[in-house]
C-alpha cells in the first residue's frame, strides 16, 4: 500500500483511542481516513477481537470503502471486511470491519442497545449531518453511558467544526491530519443571466473538456437536472470517445460503480452527479469539476405538515469538497458557475438535516428506544420543537403512540419500528397485510421510496407506476433498472413483514385505500377545476387537466408545498364508501345546531366528516333541545333586542323597572344590554320548543319581565311608578317612561285647570315632566314646574291658543277654572 497523509498520524490516533473512549479525527480530503483508519485498528488491544462498525452517509461510499479495504487485504468483500446497506449485505462469520449506512446502525442499536461484540463505532464524513448520523451518535452516547463503558466512538470529518463535537463527546481529544490534494486551478464564471442552469452547465462542461485533459465531474442539484444536461450534451456531438454517465442515489449499484470506475483507454467520461459525489468516494480519472453551485434539500414545514424540495446555494464547505474532487489523483481545474463576490457570501456549513426534515422517523425511533423527550439525549443540535411535535401527532394518528400525554409506543408502533421503513409506509404495510393487500402495499412503499418510475409522465396517478412495475402499457416509459430495483426492494419488505405473495390480492383499485392509510392527513375532496380541499383544511391542486382532476376524492402520496395550494404530484382515487369502511375510526359525526341568519331560524344538521372534509350532510331530525335553545339564544344575541316581540306595554314596564332601579340598585336590571347578556337566565325557561323568529313572536315579554319582580316589588311599582295618572279632567293619561330620568305626561292644557303643582312619582322624589298640548294635541309647552307655568307662561300661551281655538274655553284664572276634556266645561 502506498503512503497516504493519514498514515503519519495513525500512531497518535491509536494512542488516543487507547486512553480515551471518544476521539475526533479531523482529516482533510484525500488524507485516506476512510480506508486506512479501520484497518489500523484491527490489532488494537482495546478492541479485543470485537468488530469495527463504520458509518458512511451513502450506499455507494459504503460499498466502495469496503471493496477497497478488502482489496488491500487481498480478500473478497465479506471476509474480514464487509458491508451492510439497504437491499444489499455482504458480511460473513469472519467479518471484523462492517461498513454500514447510517440507518443500519439505528436498526442494530434498536435490536441490541449494548452493541455486544462491537468495540468501536466510527462516524465517517460526519460533517454531512444526516438525520440518522445525529441520531446514531446520540443513541451510542447513551448506550456508552448506561450499558457499555468500554464502547469507543470515533467521529471523523474533513470540514466540521471540531470544538462542539469534542465537547459533545465529553471533551474528547482531537487528532488532525493534513490531506493529500494536488493543485486545483479555480475559475469563477457568472451563472446564467437568463435561461436554465442546465444550458450554462452543459456549455461549461463542453468547453472545459475541449481545453483540459481527463474526465469531468459535473455537480448538479438533482436527477431532473442531470437528465436534462445529459440530453443537451448528447446533442452536442462531443465525440465517440466521450461517455456521459449519471451518478445519484437511486441508481443501481452497477450504474453507480460504472460512474466511479476509471475510464477505459482512449475514452473520456463526463459524470453528472448530485452531492453524492462530494465526499467519501473517488471518481477515478477526474481532472475537471464543473460546479453549478446548487444543491437540493428538503424543507419540512410543521405548519403544513408537508415538505418541499428547495434548490439552494451550496455552503463553503461543500464547495471546497466539490473543488477537491479535481485534485485527488493529479492537478486539476474547477469551474464555479458563480462570482467571487457570491462565493464570499456563501454560508460556512450546510444546515443539519435534523433541523429541516420530517422528524416522524426520528420520533418513532426515540419512542422505540424509550425516550419521550429528545432532550433526554445528547445532541449537537436539539430537534426543533415544532417539527417534533408535529411528528408525534402524526404517529398518534397512525396508532404508533397512545393518545395519553406520555405518548408511549403501542404494539402497532413497535411493529412499525421493526420494519425500518418510514412510519407512514410501515403503518400502511402492516394494515394492508390484515386486508390481504400486503404485496401491493410493499410495492407502493418501494415506489414511494424511490424516484418516480415514470419521471417523464405528467400524470399524477400512482396506479400507472404500479402498472409499469408489472409490465403494463406504461412500462415503455419506465427505466428497466429502476423496475428491477423497486421490485427487489418490494420483495425484501414483503419478507420483512412476513407477507407471502400468494396470500395477497393485488389490485390497482386498492391504491387509494392504501395511500389513505399511509397519508391520512392528505385525503382530499374535489372542489372543482382540478382543485381539492385537504383534510387539514389547506388547498391542493392538480396543475394540468387529467382524469384524476375529476375524482371526487383522492389520497395524495406526494405533495409539494408551493404557496396557497400545494401541488399534487402523486395520488390515487378513493371513494367515499372506502373512506367510511377503512378509515371509520378517523371519521367524526358532527351534530351542528346553530342559528341561521338568513332564514332567522335554528338549523340542525348532521355531518360525517374527516378533518375539514365533509363526507355527508343532512337534516338532524331530533336535535338536543338544549342545543336548540342555545342556538336560539345565539340568534337573539346576534340580531339584538329588536328580534324579540316588544310591545308598547312591555317597553313601558321595562322603563318603569329601570326607573325604580335608578333610585334603588336592589331592583332587577332589565336594560337591553343586561337582558342580552343574561338571556339563558330570564328568557331560557320560556323558549322551549321554539325554532325561529315566528315562534319568538308568541312570547309575552310583559309577563316575562313582570315575573322578574317579587310580589312586594309589583305592589311598589304600581304605587310609586304608575302606568297612568288621572288628571283633573278625569282622564287617565299614560306616563311615558322612555327616559327614566324624566318620565313624561302628554296632556291637553285644558285638562289640567285647577292643578296647582306637577304630579310626582317614586314616593314624591321625581316630578313628572308635563308636555302641554293644544286642543289639537300639538305640543305647546314642556314644564316640570306647573306652578310657575300658571303664574308666568300661561297668559302668553292663552293669547296664542285663544286666537287659534276661539271656540274653546280659555279662563283668566286657570287655577279656579273647571278642567275639561271638551271644548268647554259642561254646565
Amino acid at each position: 500500500m502506498g503512503q497516504l497523509p493519514i498514515d503519519a498520524i495513525l500512531p497518535e490516533l491509536l494512542d488516543r483511542l487507547t486512553g480515551h473512549r471518544n476521539t475526533v479525527l479531523a482529516a482533510a480530503p484525500g488524507a485516506g481516513k476512510t480506508t486506512r483508519v479501520p484497518l489500523a485498528m484491527l490489532e488494537a488491544s482495546w478492541l479485543n477481537g470485537q468488530r469495527i462498525v463504520m458509518l458512511e452517509p451513502r450506499r455507494i461510499a459504503a460499498r466502495s470503502a469496503a471493496r477497497f479495504m478488502a482489496a488491500q487485504l487481498g480478500e473478497q468483500v465479506g471476509d474480514t471486511v464487509g458491508y451492510r446497506v439497504r437491499m444489499d449485505t455482504k458480511v460473513g462469520p469472519r467479518t471484523r470491519i462492517e461498513v454500514i449506512t447510517e440507518g443500519v446502525l439505528t436498526r442494530m442499536l434498536q435490536s441490541d442497545p449494548a452493541l455486544e461484540g462491537v468495540g468501536i463505532v466510527i462516524f465517517d464524513e460526519f460533517h454531512e449531518r444526516h438525520l440518522h448520523s445525529d441520531l446514531g451518535l446520540a443513541l451510542c452516547l447513551q448506550s456508552q453511558s448506561l450499558l457499555r463503558e468500554d464502547l469507543r466512538l470515533l467521529v471523523m470529518s474533513a470540514t466540521i467544526d471540531t470544538g462542539p463535537v469534542s465537547e459533545l463527546l465529553g471533551g474528547a481529544p482531537v487528532v488532525m491530519s493534513e490531506g493529500r490534494a494536488f493543485q486545483v486551478e479555480t475559475h469563477y464564471t457568472s451563472g446564467p443571466a437568463a435561461g436554465r442552469i442546465e444550458d450554462a452547465v452543459a456549455r461549461a462542461a463542453a468547453a472545459a473538456l475541449h481545453r483540459h485533459e481527463g474526465d469531468a465531474l459535473v455537480f448538479l442539484p438533482g436527477a431532473g437536472e442531470i437528465r436534462r444536461v445529459h440530453g443537451i450534451l448528447a446533442s452536442m456531438s462531443l465525440g465517440a470517445d466521450i461517455r456521459i454517465t449519471p451518478l445519484y442515489g437511486n441508481l443501481t449499484p452497477e450504474a453507480q460503480d460504472r460512474a466511479v470506475a476509471e475510464s477505459a483507454p482512449g475514452e473520456r467520461k463526463i459524470v453528472l452527479a448530485t452531492s453524492i459525489a462530494e465526499s467519501s468516494i473517488t471518481v477515478r480519472g477526474v481532472r475537471i469539476v464543473i460546479d453549478s453551485g446548487l444543491s437540493r434539500v428538503p424543507r419540512f414545514s410543521p405548519r403544513t405538515g408537508m415538505a418541499r424540495l428547495e434548490t439552494v446555494p451550496v455552503s463553503l464547505a461543500s464547495a471546497d469538497q466539490r473543488r477537491g474532487r479535481a485534485g485527488r489523483e493529479a492537478p486539476g481545474v474547477c469551474y464555479r458557475l458563480w462570482s467571487e463576490q457570491e462565493h464570499r457570501q456563501l454560508r460556512p456549513q450546510s444546515d443539519p438535516e435534523l433541523m429541516s426534515t420530517d422528524l416522524a422517523p426520528l420520533a418513532l425511533e426515540l419512542a422505540a428506544w424509550g425516550i419521550a423527550d429528545p432532550q433526554e439525549l445528547q445532541w449537537l443540535d436539539i430537534p426543533p420543537a415544532g417539527a417534533y411535535n408535529h411528528a408525534l401527532e402524526l404517529l398518534k394518528q397512525l396508532g404508533a403512540l397512545d393518545n395519553r400525554q406520555s405518548g408511549k409506543l403501542t404494539g402497532h408502533g413497535k411493529a412499525m419500528a421493526e420494519l425500518g421503513m418510514h412510519p407512514r409506509l410501515s403503518h400502511m404495510v402492516l394494515k394492508a397485510a390484515e386486508l390481504d393487500l400486503g404485496a401491493e402495499a410493499c410495492e407502493l412503499a418501494a415506489l414511494l421510496s424511490d424516484r418516480d418510475l415514470l419521471h417523464g409522465s405528467r400524470s399524477v396517478d400512482i396506479r400507472l407506476r404500479l402498472e409499469a412495475l408489472h409490465g403494463g402499457y406504461s412500462s415503455k416509459d419506465a427505466d428497466e433498472s429502476a423496475v428491477r430495483r423497486i421490485a427487489s426492494e418490494a420483495g425484501q419488505w414483503m419478507r420483512a413483514a412476513g407477507i407471502r405473495e400468494s396470500e395477497s390480492m393485488r389490485s390497482a383499485n386498492s391504491c387509494g385505500i392504501l395511500l389513505a392509510m399511509a397519508y391520512p392527513d392528505r385525503i382530499a375532496q374535489r372542489r372543482g377545476d382540478g382543485r381539492f380541499l385537504l383534510r387539514n383544511g389547506r388547498g391542493a391542486v392538480i396543475q394540468e387537466l387529467q382524469p384524476l382532476s375529476g375524482s371526487p376524492y383522492l389520497a395524495a402520496a406526494e405533495l409539494e408545498d408551493s404557496g396557497t395550494d400545494s401541488r399534487i404530484r402523486l395520488a390515487a382515487p378513493i371513494t367515499q364508501e372506502e373512506l367510511e369502511i377503512y378509515l371509520s375510526a378517523q371519521l367524526d359525526t358532527e351534530l351542528e345546531v346553530k342559528w341561521d341568519r338568513a332564514s332567522e331560524s335554528v338549523r340542525a344538521r348532521r355531518r360525517l366528516r374527516i378533518g375539514s372534509i365533509v363526507l355527508k350532510e343532512g337534516p338532524l331530525q331530533d336535535p338536543d333541545p338544549e342545543l336548540v335553545m342555545q342556538a336560539l339564544l345565539d340568534g337573539i344575541k346576534l340580531h339584538g333586542s329588536p328580534v324579540l316581540p316588544w310591545t308598547k306595554s312591555s317597553r313601558q314596564l321595562q322603563a318603569r323597572i329601570e326607573l325604580m332601579r335608578h333610585h334603588n340598585p336592589e331592583w332587577p336590571d332589565v336594560s337591553d344590554s343586561h337582558l342580552m347578556d343574561t338571556l339563558p337566565e330570564w328568557l331560557g325557561p320560556y323558549i322551549g320548543g321554539m325554532r325561529n323568529r315566528a315562534d319568538l313572536g308568541r312570547l309575552n315579554l310583559f309577563s316575562i319581565l313582570e315575573s322578574l319582580l317579587t310580589w312586594q316589588e309589583r305592589e311598589t311599582l304600581e304605587k310609586e311608578v304608575p302606568t297612568h295618572i288621572t288628571v283633573p279632567s278625569g282622564s287617565r293619561i299614560p306616563v311615558d317612561y322612555s327616559n327614566p330620568e324624566a318620565p313624561a305626561l302628554a296632556v291637553r292644557l285644558q285638562e289640567l285647570f285647577g292643578l296647582r303643582q306637577s304630579p310626582r312619582i317614586a314616593g314624591g322624589k321625581l316630578p313628572i315632566t308635563i308636555h302641554l298640548l293644544s286642543p289639537a294635541h300639538r305640543p305647546v309647552q314642556v314644564t316640570s314646574d306647573l306652578t310657575s307655568f300658571w303664574e308666568q307662561a300661561y297668559f302668553d300661551v292663552k293669547k296664542d291658543l285663544k286666537g287659534r281655538y276661539p271656540k274653546h274655553y280659555w279662563p283668566d284664572n286657570p287655577l279656579e277654572a273647571a278642567p275639561t276634556n271638551r271644548a268647554k266645561p259642561r254646565s
